[in-house]
């Protein structure tokens, strides 16, 4: 089952913020298939400003941090198809320009399900739905997520 994960999941596995939400973040990502779960490249943006503004960390960590994540995971580009549903999707959805981007690509990408924190939990757009990984009871499609990745 094909995954894409938003900056808040990456930032959290990076260490910043909570410290329960840090490790239940590494632990999901962790039994994801790494062939299965990609990376909205403006994910990869975002997880940079995060971690050299908010989280003060040097510009070289920062970059040696995004481009780890790179090198683990499949890193998927916005295309004017998902720029275009994005459009949609801030006019049909009331979501931010940024966050819709995220989401198109990661439908455009036939991804089964999106991780993030702060987008409209249970939305499904095009066969992609989103789900918030720290939400209890744990959702039945990221369950199945990890136990596909950890085959």
């Amino acid at each position: 089952m094909r995954v894409a994960l938003d900056t808040n999941i990456l930032a959290y596995a990076e260490g910043i913020n909570d410290s329960a939400r840090c490790i239940h973040a590494r632990k999901i990502i962790e039994r994801l298939s790494e062939i299965e779960t990609m990376i909205p490249a403006q994910v990869l943006g975002e997880l940079f400003r995060v971690l050299a503004r908010k989280a003060g960390r040097e510009v070289g960590a920062a970059r040696q941090a995004v481009l780890s994540w790179a090198d683990s995971f499949l890193v998927v580009d916005s295309t004017w198809d998902s720029f275009v549903m994005a459009f949609d999707l801030v006019e049909t959805q009331s979501m931010s320009f940024w966050d819709a981007l995220i989401f198109s690509v990661a439908v455009k990408n036939r991804c089964r399900i999106l991780l993030s924190e702060d987008m409209k939990t249970g939305l499904t757009w095009c066969g992609t739905t989103i789900v918030n990984p720290f939400a209890a009871p744990e959702d039945p499609l990221l369950k199945l997520a990890m136990e596909n990745g950890s085959l």
